[in-house]
């Protein structure tokens, strides 16, 4: 079978894939592999394939916003996909959430514009809990890691119509807003497969009092040593076995 939209056979695409927006984050990911090989790339979407621990894994990137990456993932778990993490970049909500920490997803607010039309209002979106242990053990040791809910958001700069809603999902002790995490966890508990996320926190939009996102700027040292943090917790966690 060929995925269109990823463009290439499903039988590269190995059982354990890390997810990340960007695909140059793709190519820092592929670079820690061995035996790394490029096996797709149309679009956002860039696929390489490796080893990691002696396991097979693979990465692709998905773009930015729950409608492109829903793509991917759906691709994926065609391919018989069974264990997805996503390693992508966040927002901090709380006030000691801050630039260079990483975040473990344990379940994300639906905010996303894209999981309403696949399941009704009340259906979760939950990371598996063998991946968050699998995470949380993977970054032992590791400093300013947090745990709890992430706002996916379907808004990256909010208009002033409607304003901006990350005070009130602060007030609900979510941790970090971002994009995509939502539309995966709900799409792999639809196919009944293994999910999770870490994220790295870019910028905290409230504690900078910048809702509006004027002063964001992720292209920073800070930002990318803890990328680098991220992406060796996630590749640990991909080949975990179950505790």
């Amino acid at each position: 079978m060929h995925l269109p939209v990823l463009n290439v056979a499903a039988s590269d695409i190995p059982e354990r894939m890390l997810v990340v927006g960007d695909p140059d984050r793709a190519l820092r990911v592929a670079a820690r592999l061995e035996d790394r090989v490029e096996i797709g790339r149309f679009r956002e979407y860039v696929t390489l394939a490796g080893r990691h621990r002696g396991v097979e894994v693979g990465v692709v990137s998905h773009g930015v916003g729950a409608a492109g990456a829903a793509v991917c993932f759906d691709e994926l778990f065609q391919a018989g996909v069974r264990r997805v993490i996503r390693a992508g970049s966040c927002g901090g909500m709380q006030d000691d959430v801050l630039d260079g920490h990483l975040v473990i997803v344990t379940a994300a607010v639906r905010n996303d514009g894209l999981t309403p039309q696949l399941v009704p209002e009340g259906y979760p979106a939950a990371a598996s809990p063998d991946i968050v242990a699998a995470l949380r053990r993977a970054a032992r040791g590791s400093e300013n890691i947090h745990e709890g809910l992430a706002l996916t958001n379907a808004v990256f700069y909010s208009n002033e119509i409607m304003g901006s809603n990350l005070r009130l999902w602060q007030k609900a002790g979510v941790k970090a807003v971002e994009m995509e995490c939502a539309a995966l966890f709900v799409m792999a508990g639809l196919a009944g497969r293994e999910c999770g996320a870490i994220l790295t926190v870019d910028g905290n939009p409230l504690v900078e009092r910048d809702e509006e996102m004027t002063g964001y700027d992720p292209h920073r040292e800070v930002v990318r040593e803890a990328v680098g943090r991220m992406i060796g917790i996630a590749l640990d966690a991909l080949v975990a076995d179950p505790p």
